[in-house]
């Protein structure tokens, strides 16, 4: 896991997201959680028509590249959360999650929470509202040998 030099804005956050996720243009990308809509304001602002949101987006059939995860809120919520999103999610998924700073206590039953859905933080990016954490879906064929 890296660190880097914390971020300042709410635009900038979305770009560290974007970043951090190695999203493009072409990616399906799943939006979700209490900013989602200003993420997705943002997403088309910058040209990312691809996106929707679990209400926009009906039936998870795996077919998102990217999840975007953006506002505070609890390990709780955000599991909860997390179990809802990961089926609209592809193979190869990344996602990027912004979180409060208060839950960075908490990211050890987070990051057990993530492995238990398939997934390997592989950053963590600090800002002043919190930090970005980056995590991608593990190979399937890994998971059925630890079966």
């Amino acid at each position: 896991m890296t660190d880097s030099s914390p971020i300042v804005s709410d635009e900038r956050i979305l770009d560290a997201m974007l970043l951090l996720a190695r999203a493009a243009k072409p990616h399906r990308i799943m939006v979700a959680g209490p900013s989602a809509f200003d993420i997705y304001l943002g997403l088309l602002q910058r040209g990312f028509s691809r996106a929707a949101t679990p209400v926009t987006c009906r039936i998870a059939c795996g077919q998102h590249d990217v999840a975007l995860i953006a506002g505070h809120q609890t390990i709780q919520a955000l599991e909860t959360l997390l179990d809802r999103i990961v089926p609209f999610l592809n193979t190869r998924a990344a996602l990027a999650i912004w979180l409060g700073p208060h839950e960075l206590e908490r990211g050890r039953r987070f990051q057990a929470e993530l492995e238990r859905l398939g997934f390997r933080i592989e950053a963590r990016a600090q800002c002043e509202t919190g930090f970005i954490l980056s995590a991608r879906r593990q190979q399937l064929d890994h998971l059925a040998k630890a079966a």
